[in-house]
């Protein structure tokens, strides 16, 4: 629990950071963060777990342009990049990989 408030609170800060470039993916940085807290356990640095059913879903309904804001976007504490570019394949989406900016 404390972690999830920890996570929305750094998100409201970060916000207002959307990537001004991703102009296919009609979600904020914000609420697409906000919806893959499914993924939190899979993308956390040296995590094991594998996505949940819930996780894979959220990848889904997010699409691909959403997650590769949230990848290229600013560094989001807790959230392993590398392992948040394999959530796809984890899941079986066939989702271009986004590749990492910065």
């Amino acid at each position: 629990m404390k972690a999830v408030a920890m996570l929305v609170c750094m998100v409201v800060v970060m916000g207002s950071l959307v990537e001004q470039g991703e102009s296919s993916c009609s979600s904020t940085f914000f609420s697409a963060l906000v919806q893959l807290i499914p993924c939190r356990s899979s993308v956390a640095p040296f995590s094991p777990i594998p996505p949940s059913e819930a996780c894979c879903n959220a990848i889904r309904n997010l699409g691909q342009p959403c997650l590769c804001v949230l990848i290229n976007g600013p560094p989001i504490s807790g959230v392993d990049r590398v392992m948040a570019m394999q959530l796809p394949e984890k899941c079986a989406i066939d989702y271009e990989p986004c590749g990492i900016d910065k």
